[in-house]
């Protein structure tokens, strides 16, 4: 059968690789077209659009960018229509991800949608045309499919957080060495798109002057360049990079600076004490402000339903703050145990019985065979 699946960021493209695999496994003549990432490529799926081109941050951003966006959902109807395939399967990416469900159903297309958009958080008003145009939800937030029944009467299908076993068989293999520094390892994860990275890796790096018994390690975006980081990372003695090396390093860290979103939920997974920083620009954090109906902004808090690890939000997030934050996690003993407590709690809400990768492949593959 032939598989048209789009993710536009990195996250998705890890999920969106696995999934492929899975699909594989099922269906040994799967033809799979995607807009994604190297691992979506490496999986075996024919790679249009790579999401470096595609992510834009913040309402500010992507009204700058809005003829790029509209220019990239024109041709990517014209290359779904080309294709011909038995099912578009969405991942996450809701902002253009809904537009082409929208178009999909209107053309005749199954459209699945895996890793639901945060409907719960804000634009709420999203869901009744989702309803109209998605044949099959699947989600990997478990509240979320009491929210989707409750709410909306919408019976959608729990498969449990593909992040579980991506780190469970990364943990299995890892080689036992050590760590290769002279100092124990704290780790920074400012994000993928540039704009985040702007934003919150200064504030990140000049902690690491408090901390000089450290080596602080930045996580590279695999979509960016070494280039741009370089002119961040020149400054500071104690502090060095890893490029698509990011899990390596929090099987080492000691604690953990990380930004808003995926990366928070990895975090935890791997056991990791960390804070969670967010800052965006001052006009699109005004308005997400006013439009964001949730209590924390990290996956780990709202998963747990109570404050996990500490949230660094906007103009809370200074050097002052995180040298603060960072010192208790190195240093308070009972706040790491409560916090591991907490952190296996959480894998447990998460797990499921059938990994979620194989389980939404084989929802996908049964689903298009009827």
């Amino acid at each position: 059968m032939k598989y048209y699946i789009i993710s536009g960021e990195a996250s998705g493209d890890l999920h969106g690789s696995n999934l492929i695999k899975q699909l594989k496994v099922l269906d040994s003549e799967a033809n799979i077209r995607c807009w994604g990432g190297d691992m979506m490529l490496a999986a075996g799926a024919t790679l249009v659009k790579h999401y470096r081109d595609l992510a834009f941050m913040g309402f500010a951003e992507v009204v700058k960018n809005l003829p790029t966006i509209l220019k990239n959902i024109s041709f990517c109807k014209e290359d779904i229509k080309a294709f011909a395939p038995d099912v578009l399967v969405l991942i996450d990416y809701p902002g253009f991800n809904l537009r082409i469900a929208e178009w999909g159903k209107q053309q005749g297309y199954k459209i699945v949608y895996y890793i639901s958009p945060q409907v719960w958080a804000w634009k709420a008003n999203r869901v009744k045309k989702m309803r109209l145009c998605i044949d099959k939800m699947m989600v990997i937030l478990p509240f979320e499919k009491d929210y989707f029944k409750n709410v909306w009467n919408w019976d959608v299908e729990y498969v449990g957080h593909p992040l579980v076993e991506v780190i469970e068989n990364y943990k299995a293999n890892y080689p036992r060495s050590t760590n290769n520094s002279s100092r124990p390892i704290v780790a920074l994860l400012p994000g993928s798109r540039k704009q985040e990275i702007e934003k919150k890796l200064p504030v990140m790096l000049s902690v690491s002057n408090s901390f000089p018994q450290y080596q602080f390690v930045v996580a590279k975006a695999p979509g960016q360049e070494d280039s741009f980081y370089e002119p961040f990372l020149r400054p500071y003695k104690n502090v060095s990079a890893v490029n698509n090396d990011t899990y390596s390093i929090l099987m080492q860290a000691k604690a953990a600076l990380v930004t808003s979103g995926t990366a928070t939920l990895e975090t935890a997974l791997f056991a990791v004490p960390e804070v969670v920083c967010y800052k965006s620009s001052n006009i699109s954090y005004q308005i997400g402000k006013r439009l964001i109906k949730i209590k924390f902004i990290s996956l780990v808090n709202l998963i747990m339903d109570k404050l996990v690890v500490k949230e660094l939000i906007q103009d809370e997030l200074t050097t002052d703050n995180l040298v603060k934050e960072l010192s208790i996690l190195l240093s308070n003993t009972d706040k790491l145990i409560q916090l591991q407590a907490d952190y296996a709690a959480l894998k447990g809400v998460l797990s499921e019985k059938e990994n979620a990768s194989a389980k939404a492949a084989r929802s996908i593959y049964e689903f298009v065979s009827i």
